[in-house]
């Protein structure tokens, strides 16, 4: 039987051309940008279809008068000519070239900006979700790939095989290039259509040069996008191109990850990086935490690890002293005391000595937990009578703190009585070892040779270090502890007085401060003491430019005014020594005027420390601390921050504007 240019096993559906159809695909193709249809298969046939060139007559083809597959609403064309004409074979003829390159180069377009898959979406491809999608349809949705085979493209197309899929079964490369086909076809006709000119893509892909690409299955660049091949080289170089950009956003500084490599295994960590810096395996496998050298890459305490977080490997420590008198009440507010405004940032360690101390500790205690917040941790407190010492640290510092170990000294008569005595804690912070005494010495004006004597029983009584070694035996005295640790704090009240009369500071206090204040430490007792070589051998004092921390009228400002007058005085100092030179640089030394809960105004010192890398060997602390105060710090600085937003809801809502 003869028929047009379609043989079919059934009806023929050969459709000419009109310039009033619409764009409709078919259930089996998708139309050319100027309404031509795709050379394609029809479903349950395995016969190629080609469609009617735009130079065929209309009385060529044959078929019902509606064609199965165009809206109702455009006959079919039916030719009266001679039927001796209809049995000429007519051969079709392709699309002129030109149209049809200019579909096929944004066919390359839209292949080309198409984006990489994440680490997600190549899993999920890899478990039957559909593959990455053109930059196209992320941008501007198109319509829905067909599930049937891919249609075939004529000419330059036509390397790319048909799939021959069961209908059920996944098909990679249909599904990809059925649904990059459509979308960029389904674009340039929208375009086109919508100008009435030459299609254009402007504001959907960007303007940027696009490298050329070869047509075949086998193009690198195509194996590349869909991970085909991850053996070929080109998917290596863009794989690491793209994990150093993620991973650049991190800081110039940061070197690149070794996660960045071509293991599948690891797929899950490539998507994120983190901060802390990578361990390898085999450091894990082979490196003994037990033993430990200075400069070892590896040392928990060494040179590299110290360098991590202290490149300059200087620590800023912050040191006060306070008497609090006893007081149960405590200032409502500490931020004065431990948040200095002269400091830009918070220390690194911080160590607060109390004499006198509250009768309840744990709530003193909890009250620094509170202010310091979740960024610290208390590494160790220790009391001695009414004496309590408080450590509180970085909380990433914790595991490079020694065990921390204390001793005491009672300098009563009367060892029961402990109200006058010294507090000692020790412990080594990498390689540095660091003992911080807060002591309370005999009040009087007159009593400088009993504060001596407390001094003396001080470094000849308090047993430190007990189980971690000392980092330079060599040069340490068995009769002065101070002698036995890197860096030593002493701080505390040690009551020593100016002497000279309570009228005669008086005259010097209603000058200017600033420029007499070395007219007051003239008369301090302890500046002397200390010019004699009698107490505090080889510490020294960071500059004074404060007001005389004692004595005050508890909630004022002004100096005793009590029967017993008490002369005004430096008796909270804070004291430091080196056992190397210029390892401890003093930056402020000043007090707390703000803090008037007591007859003493706190003192606090910061400073510079300087930290040296140490071995892996000595009894480590491995990272305890009070967890419980943490926790209750945390909670209440939640509470008193509702607290707080409740309050200025409540402002905000009472305020009511009223128009008479």
């Amino acid at each position: 039987m003869r028929a047009g240019p379609w043989i079919m096993p059934s009806k023929p559906a050969c459709l000419g051309h009109s310039e009033a159809a619409p764009e409709q695909p078919t259930a089996h193709g998708h139309l050319h940008p100027e309404g031509k249809m795709l050379k394609g298969q029809l479903p349950g046939t395995d016969k190629d279809l080609t469609p009617c060139p735009e130079s065929l007559p209309t009385d060529s083809c044959q078929g019902p008068e509606k064609s199965p597959v165009l809206p109702l609403n455009i006959p079919a064309k039916v030719s009266n000519e001679d039927p001796q004409a209809k049995a000429n074979p007519f051969t079709p003829k392709p699309p002129t070239r030109p149209r049809l390159e200019r579909a096929l180069s944004l066919d390359e377009k839209g292949w080309r900006r198409r984006r990489f898959r994440t680490s997600q979406e190549d899993l999920a491809s890899r478990n039957g979700a559909s593959p990455s999608r053109g930059s196209s349809q992320d941008e501007a949705p198109g319509p829905p790939a067909p599930s049937g085979p891919p249609p075939c493209l004529s000419t330059s197309l036509q390397e790319i095989p048909t799939s021959r899929r069961p209908p059920g079964s996944p098909s990679l490369w249909g599904n990809c290039l059925s649904g990059m086909i459509s979308t960029s076809l389904d674009l340039l006709h929208r375009d086109g259509a919508a100008a009435g000119s030459t299609p254009r893509l402007a504001g959907v892909l960007p303007p940027r040069p696009v490298p050329a690409m070869e047509q075949a299955v086998v193009s690198h660049s195509l194996r590349t996008a869909n991970k085909v091949d991850e053996d070929h080289a080109d998917y290596k170089l863009r794989l690491q191109t793209r994990l150093f950009r993620a991973h650049s956003s991190l800081g110039p500084g940061r070197p690149p990850s070794p996660l960045a490599c071509d293991n599948c295994s690891l797929r899950s960590a490539k998507s994120s990086f983190s901060l802390l810096a990578p361990i390898r395996t085999k450091d894990v496998r082979s490196r003994s935490y037990l033993e430990g050298s200075l400069l070892a890459s590896g040392a928990l305490m060494g040179a590299d690890e110290l360098a991590r977080y202290f490149p300059d490997r200087n620590m800023a420590l912050y040191v006060a002293t306070w008497n609090m008198q006893g007081q149960k009440e405590l200032p409502p507010n500490l931020d004065e005391l431990l948040l200095p405004v002269e400091a830009d940032y918070a220390q690194d360690l911080y160590v607060v000595g109390v004499q006198e101390g509250c009768s309840d500790r744990r709530e003193w205690e909890t009250r620094l937990q509170e202010t310091l917040g979740p960024h610290y941790v208390m590494l160790y407190s220790a009391a001695h009578g009414a004496l309590y010492m408080s450590v509180l640290i970085r909380r990433d510092l914790i595991w490079f703190c020694s065990e921390v170990e204390s001793s005491t000294v009672t300098t009563r008569i009367v060892s029961q009585i402990k109200t006058k005595g010294a507090l000692g804690v020790s412990f080594t912070f990498f390689g540095t070892s660091f003992l911080f005494i807060t002591s309370h010495f005999t009040s009087g004006d007159g009593k400088v040779s009993e504060r001596l004597v407390d001094y003396t029983k001080t470094i000849q009584g308090l047993a430190l270090p007990k189980n971690v070694p000392d980092t330079s035996p060599y040069r340490s005295d068995s009769a002065d502890v101070t002698t036995r640790f890197d860096g030593v704090f002493w701080f505390g009240d040690f009551n020593f007085r100016l002497s000279g009369g309570r009228m005669a500071v008086e005259t010097i206090l209603k000058q200017d401060l600033g420029v007499n204040v070395p007219a007051l430490l003239q008369h301090d007792q302890l500046t002397r003491e200390m010019k004699k070589g009698s107490i505090f051998k080889g510490f020294q004092e960071p500059d004074i430019h404060f007001l005389p921390s004692y004595k005050f009228d508890i909630g004022k400002d002004s100096y005793d005014t009590s029967s017993k007058q008490r002369t005004p005085s430096y008796t909270d100092r804070v004291m430091y020594r080196s056992r190397h030179k210029d390892d401890i640089c003093p930056v402020k030394y000043s007090c707390c005027p703000g803090i008037r809960t007591s007859d003493h105004r706190p003192v606090y010192g910061l400073f510079r420390v300087k930290v040296r890398p140490g071995r892996d060997n000595i009894p480590l602390a491995a990272g305890k601390f009070d967890r419980e105060l943490y926790l209750i710090g945390i909670k209440r600085r939640i509470s008193k921050e509702i607290q707080r937003q409740q309050v200025l809801k409540n402002q905000h809502s009472s305020t009511v504007c009223t128009v008479s």
